[in-house]
């Protein structure tokens, strides 16, 4: 994290951050939400989770689908951003744009333009599968009412459609238009985004790319694994963007803690195992997902393991590096 990025943050948490001082934060967590075991809003568990990922130089972003956004209504998405902007925490807050209906998405843009936000994060339109010229016109029209930076979002598993490169293109000069998360899980469908939009700055939205995309020009990731380990996270994208994240032993250490984080659909699994850590009161999480399915912790206990692990001995080399001779 830039100090001078983090004093302005704390000095004057009324202004928004512009793309090029956000993409000082190479690592953004997609917060999960807490519920408790009645099925609302953590407000405790939330402020004890956000101040921890700023403590560790995260930013946040907020109602993404691993804050399962979608299964909340209008009323809590407003309640939980007022919650975390009166935090007044030393990171940026990226805010979920997503949905079917372009209207209700207009509107929730509108509501948040007013609050100490610093980005959005827009989703293509869910269920529709709309093409090229459908998908820019949807995203023009959020870029449009928007006065905020904006990330665009590729997510076909949940969209149902890619983002048309040829679209991306004609957006990328958008005053708004900041960055995209590239959540596909293909690596060509990367290399074709850089290729139709080399100065737009890319993320990961894979955590276990995050070395392979690096390598390909990702200036970095938006995380689900950094819920649970948010400094190890952060070390892991460190190397990951010096070029020393693809070698055998971390590979051996991160890829199947990642596996272990999406044994089962997301979030349910990190929620579990933040729940076992005391980071979370519950691991409730809202209908249709059920901390149910994760019946066995096996792989989820071994990976938290392996993670510490690898962590205590990545602090334990940097202080003999910083010993005097």
């Amino acid at each position: 994290m830039n100090l001078n990025t983090s004093n302005s943050l704390q000095n004057s948490r009324d202004e928004s951050l512009g793309g090029n001082q956000l993409s000082d934060f190479p690592l953004w967590t997609a917060l999960v939400t807490p519920f408790d075991e009645c099925g609302a809003i953590d407000f405790a568990s939330l402020s004890r989770i956000a101040r921890e990922q700023a403590s560790a130089g995260n930013a946040l972003l907020i109602l993404g689908s691993t804050g399962e956004s979608l299964a909340l209504s209008a009323e809590q998405h407003l309640s939980i951003v007022r919650y975390v902007v009166d935090l007044n925490l030393n990171v940026p807050i990226m805010v979920g744009v997503g949905g079917s209906q372009l209207m209700q998405q207009l509107h929730w843009i509108e509501q948040c333009n007013s609050l100490a936000i610093d980005a959005y994060l827009l989703g293509a339109p869910l269920y529709a599968k709309p093409g090229p010229v459908g998908q820019e016109q949807w995203f023009s029209a959020l870029l449009n009412a928007s006065k905020k930076p904006c990330m665009l979002y590729n997510v076909p598993s949940r969209s149902g459609v890619t983002l048309s490169a040829q679209a991306l293109a004609n957006l990328q000069h958008h005053e708004n238009c900041w960055a995209l998360k590239e959540a596909s899980g293909d690596i060509a469908q990367f290399v074709a985004y850089k290729k139709a939009c080399p100065e737009l700055q890319l993320f990961s939205g894979e955590d276990g790319l995050m070395s392979e995309l690096a390598g390909l020009g990702a200036r970095g990731l938006v995380s689900v694994s950094a819920n649970a380990w948010p400094e190890a996270t952060q070390r892991y994208v460190q190397l990951s963007l010096a070029g020393l994240g693809i070698t055998q032993s971390l590979k051996a250490t991160w890829q199947p803690a990642i596996n272990a984080l999406f044994a089962v659909a997301n979030p349910i699994p990190v929620k579990v195992l933040m729940h076992e850590n005391g980071d979370i009161d519950s691991p409730m999480l809202q209908p249709p997902l059920t901390h149910l399915e994760h019946f066995d912790k096996t792989a989820l206990t071994r990976a938290n393991d392996a993670i510490h692990q690898w962590y205590w001995q990545q602090k334990e080399a940097q202080a003999k590096v910083q010993q005097p001779a």
